[in-house]
């Protein structure tokens, strides 16, 4: 595979789009017993907002992640990687480009909600910095909500 690159979204893109968030989250269905949030997503809808970035592996799509922006905050709204590319650290680098994206915009703080259910995120998002904001059932869902704080790295000159 070619070296990764993140770029906005195009309708041209939903297609896979709906595909890579239709397999990432297809194994939770039996756990929570019904299609997960971002499965039932509208992303020509989201495309067309300009809140959707995909990670491309040469000319394959192989991540999403849909960041919304609101007044205090960037929530990141999904994040998906193809369950043939995961562990290979590109979550990670979806997650640096929503922190990136976050601070550009003028963010100091990202937001998101996952799946009581899903566990392993919740450790793995608390493992990288985000910490647990509340729990609550929202859209028929038992969500844990997250924030993580955002700083700017400034270099020092010498």
């Amino acid at each position: 595979m070619n070296e990764p690159r993140i770029r906005a979204a195009t309708v041209a893109d939903v297609p896979d789009v709906v595909e890579i968030v239709d397999q990432a989250y297809r194994h939770y269905i039996a756990r929570m017993g019904k299609p997960p949030g971002p499965t039932l997503d509208d992303y020509a809808g989201r495309v067309s907002e300009g809140v959707v970035w995909l990670l491309e592996e040469g000319a394959a799509i192989t991540g999403i992640i849909v960041l919304v922006p609101t007044t205090n905050y960037l929530l990141l709204d999904n994040i998906a990687v193809s369950p043939a590319r995961q562990g290979l650290g590109l979550g990670r680098q979806l997650l640096a480009f929503a922190e990136a994206e976050a601070l550009r915009r003028g963010y100091h703080e990202i937001r998101l909600y996952t799946h009581q259910t899903m566990v392993e995120n919740q450790h793995f998002y608390a493992s990288i910095g985000y910490e647990e904001t509340g729990r609550a059932t929202e859209a028929d869902y038992d969500r844990v909500f997250m924030r993580k704080q955002l700083r700017r790295c400034f270099q020092r000159r010498i």
